[in-house]
């Protein structure tokens, strides 16, 4: 079946492409939350995004120019003398803990995902461009580098071309880790039978934004860009780009 493949982190059972009418998941891969389309093997509660389904041997990034990225299912070690040393994906500042891209030469780790991340984004008539270092602070965290991390890898984010806008690609991924906790608790989000999106109106928001929130027409046109921006790059990162045009239509209509 075109819908079906086999993968070699799992040969026992082929992987089928599952619809993204489905709760959120762990990727079996990668080790991190995934929402939308998946190959899913049911019988074994096998999950893996498509990022982590179809990869490539070597790849490189413009970022890191001379650097080649081999892929590896388990984080390679730091050393010989280490066996519990964490690594952190230098794109989002996350702990890498399973699927990787590595290179050795200059001891850099990407998420499969993070490595696919676009240059260029175009969000509500707003071109956004995916930076490795900037000097202003992210809307949501309110910080230059990215809080939460101990890797002290400073956080790719995605700066608007009017520099008004500013968010760290890790930033967006916490962010909706914590709409879909709160899913859980409210039990998979009765009152929304749209599981397509992401529901953010009752996102707890950092103290300037929810201010600005309450700022009338100004306030509300922010918000909304703001929420478009964070649907969209966490889609990507998170195995599902295709969800954030459902998302700005349902946005736009309502």
């Amino acid at each position: 079946m075109e819908n079906t493949h086999y993968h070699a982190s799992h040969p026992e059972h082929p992987l089928e492409l599952k619809s993204h009418h489905e709760p959120a998941y762990k990727c079996d891969g990668c080790k991190e939350t995934g929402f939308g389309k998946r190959y899913r093997c049911d019988l074994c509660d096998f999950d893996l995004h498509k990022d982590c389904m179809f990869l490539t041997n070597k790849t490189s990034h413009a970022f890191f120019k001379g650097s080649t990225f081999e892929f590896f299912e388990q984080p390679p070690r730091q050393n010989k003398r280490c066996n519990n040393c964490k690594r952190y994906c230098d794109a989002c500042g996350k702990q890498i803990k399973g699927f990787v891209y590595h290179c050795q030469k200059n001891d850099l780790d990407l998420h499969p995902c993070c490595s696919n991340l676009k240059e260029v984004l175009k969000i509500d008539g707003k071109e956004f461009r995916l930076s490795e270092r900037v000097d202003s602070s992210c809307f949501w965290c309110g910080k230059v580098k990215v809080q939460g991390s101990f890797s002290g890898a400073r956080g790719w984010s995605y700066v608007s071309m009017c520099n008004e806008y500013h968010l760290h690609v890790h930033c967006a991924t916490e962010m909706v880790s914590e709409v879909w906790k709160n899913k859980d608790k409210l039990g998979n989000d009765n009152n929304n039978n749209n599981n397509d999106c992401l529901d953010l109106e009752n996102l707890k928001l950092p103290k300037d934004l929810a201010k600005l929130r309450k700022d009338g027409a100004r306030g509300n046109k922010y918000w909304r860009i703001i929420k478009t921006i964070l649907r969209t790059i966490a889609c990507i990162l998170m195995g599902e780009p295709t969800i954030t045009m459902t998302c700005l239509v349902v946005e736009l209509l309502t």
